[in-house]
């Protein structure tokens, strides 16, 4: 059977699968990815690590530190933070990179981690940026990345695959910022929502590599787990060059794995070469699978704004020139738009002017490679000559932490890939994102605007939905020990995109004396207070679409758990949700024709009801039967049994260790 891309990078990551298995959406699999990265967090997943046992690292080599996230911060208590993660680092013979590197999904593409037809995992959300380059970028979470630390190996549920279309080529002045702004704005409706997509057609000869970064970047705003870009020429140019820079580079520089000719472990014309012999590993089969095909003029695509505090509204910039919407702050920073074009297109707008008064326009590069070379071109100069306030590589004001975040009151036109109400700053300020040459026009002007002639239209583009499947076909392989069947009422709670604050209060999230009891008699506290009263021990609770969305808290998946709950069935879940619930050996399983035939027999009124329908699935066969219909659920494959049997990661680890 032919495979998209997405699957058959799936296919060559992964552990043990049952001989002649041919790996598709919906399918639970160990995987063992050719890198992972954590960050700042690297402090949170340390004690995980030794938590469960582990002295040693796996593979010293599959493992990146960067430290990037509050590097501003020098207070003794943070820079002990760094020091500890940095001896960690260097005890166990990871690759370091120190604050000031860079922001470390930017440092992952300079080094040559992301790679090309390869699966890497960070344990932050916008690792798929390495899509891009052609690379699966996802997100774990982290247990996650202690596991992979302790074995080399975690878990993966491949997810559906759409299949996203660009056609045209863009006018001067519009950038890929402009093009992923117009996608989460004009595609507003969850299209793409928990998918991987795969960009194809012609238009994307006419995209530079840091264009597809930065659509990449922020294909996760747009719902999606990763985005990913065909490797072609212009995929394979930049490799070229890239290595012949840190070939000049010198060995001083290379990473503690380059071999004794001081050639770059990763980045070097041997293995570019071996991408350029083997493409059929680079592009899906013909007649492959895809949820959805979606299509995309780059042609009417103008410089668009979006906001204020959400990616779903979206104006073009000849409307917003109209609004003459004030700003106070402007920021070119973050892993998604301070690249060297990025700063490049920033200065031509400011060179010889001035920063409007009143504004205060912050700008920091996405790595210390970046800066030098922005330096180099003058670029950075230009930008310091009109007023820019420098800030060092690294993240800061995208995430609310350092110098110039919001107050109170506020407007800010940023060229990060997140305007969430109160994340970089004040809850009561506005913004809006934009390309990088919109953020620096509108800090000399004073509003959001963007000089040149745009005639006031929408982007065009059509999307042709299929028949959601959920997982492959065939009959699972059921492991000794797990039961191939399970029977219980189904408990329904109606409502779609139920958060996680709705399932587990913020409350009583840091309180680290909770007992397990007590998660189960505050569980759906805040969604429904009646609900510990109405379950009863082997329930199975069946929820909307987008089920666990909000915040990656696992007490949510945990405290459900605890209550006595046999399972949870949503017409589909929030990813983080779904790797809380596994993580913690709770299965939680997608039949969305169940949901919708129990919102239209139960409607809306109530918000937890007892069904009366008795359901029994049978996991080798996927199916469920309840209230006389048959239904199809994911299946449920081996890498997901073994985590249940064992009661979750941590003791999965664990029992490998020993």
């Amino acid at each position: 059977m032919p495979q998209n891309l997405i699957e058959k990078i799936a296919q060559r990551f992964a552990v043990d699968p049952e001989d002649g298995h041919e790996v598709r959406s919906g399918d639970y699999l160990s995987i063992r990815p050719a890198y992972v990265m954590t960050h700042d967090n690297t402090g949170a997943v340390i004690p995980k690590f030794r938590s469960i046992g582990a002295r040693r690292l796996h593979n010293p080599r599959q493992v990146v530190v960067t430290i990037d996230h509050d590097i501003q911060n020098e207070s003794e208590k943070n820079l002990q933070k760094y020091a500890n993660i940095e001896a960690f680092a260097r005890e166990m013979g990871a690759d370091f990179y120190p604050a000031g590197r860079g922001i470390g999904h930017q440092v992952m593409v300079e080094e040559g981690y992301a790679w090309p037809g390869t699966l890497v995992v960070a344990s932050d959300s916008h690792s798929n940026m390495y899509g891009g380059i052609g690379c699966l970028g996802t997100p774990v979470v982290r247990t996650d990345a202690a596991a992979i630390w302790a074995t080399g190996r975690t878990w993966w549920q491949v997810p559906p695959v759409a299949r996203v279309e660009l056609t045209g080529e863009l006018r001067p002045g519009v950038t890929g910022k402009d093009v992923i702004i117009a996608l989460c704005g004009f595609f507003n409706e969850d299209e793409v929502l928990n998918h991987v997509i795969e960009f194809v057609g012609d238009g994307i000869k006419n995209l530079a590599l840091d264009e597809r970064l930065t659509i990449a970047n922020m294909t996760t705003e747009w719902g999606a787990l990763a985005g990913v870009f065909p490797v072609d020429e212009i995929t394979l140019d930049w490799l070229k060059k890239r290595a012949e820079f840190v070939e000049r580079r010198g060995p001083e520089n290379v990473p503690s794995d380059a071999d004794n000719n001081g050639m770059h472990p990763r980045l070097n014309l041997q293995r570019i070469e071996q991408l350029e012999r083997e493409p059929n590993h680079l592009k899906e089969d013909t007649g492959a699978y895809y949820a959805k095909e979606l299509i995309f003029n780059l042609d009417t695509v103008q410089p668009n704004i979006s906001g204020p505090n959400s990616v779903k509204i979206m104006a073009p910039v000849a409307e917003m020139r109209k609004r003459q919407v004030k700003i106070d702050k402007a920021y070119l920073v973050s892993c998604v738009n301070s690249r060297v074009g990025d700063l490049s297109s920033a200065a031509a707008m400011v060179r010889g002017k001035k920063v409007a008064e009143g504004v205060e326009f912050y700008i920091a590069a996405a790595s210390s490679e970046v800066q030098a070379e922005s330096e180099r071109r003058g670029d950075w100069q230009a930008l310091l000559d009109a007023g820019a306030t420098p800030l060092p590589p690294g993240c800061g004001p995208c995430i609310g932490l350092g110098k110039g975040t919001l107050n109170e009151g506020e407007v800010g036109i940023s060229a990060t890939n997140r305007n969430f109400k109160g994340r970089m700053g004040s809850r009561d300020a506005e913004v809006y994102l934009a390309s990088p040459a919109v953020v620096a026009a509108s800090a000399i002007a004073g509003i959001i605007d963007h000089p040149g002639d745009w005639e006031d239209y929408q982007p065009a583009g059509k999307t042709s939905p299929k028949e959601k499947t959920v997982g492959g076909a065939g009959a699972m392989t059921i492991l000794p020990g797990f039961s191939e069947t399970l029977d219980g009422e189904l408990i329904f709670c109606h409502q779609d995109n139920l958060n996680t604050d709705g399932i587990y209060p913020g409350k009583y999230t840091y309180m680290d004396d909770f007992t397990a009891e007590q998660q189960a008699q505050v569980v759906m506290e805040n969604y429904d207070p009646e609900f510990t009263k109405l379950v009863e021990k082997g329930d199975i609770l069946v929820g909307g679409f987008n089920f666990g969305t909000g915040s990656s808290r696992e007490q949510a998946a945990t405290a459900l758990m605890h209550r006595g709950l046999a399972l949870v069935i949503a017409g589909s879940f929030s990813e983080t949700y779904k790797r809380n619930a596994l993580n913690n050996g709770f299965l939680s399983l997608e039949a969305p024709e169940l949901v919708n035939d129990l919102k239209e027999k139960f409607g809306e009124e109530k918000l937890t009801v007892r069904t009366g329908f008795k359901a029994k699935l049978d996991f080798r066969t996927a199916q469920m039967e309840a209230n006389g219909k048959q239904y199809q659920f994911s299946p449920v494959g081996k890498a997901a049994q073994e985590l249940v049997l064992v009661g979750g990661l941590e003791k999965w680890v664990r029992a490998r260790l020993e």
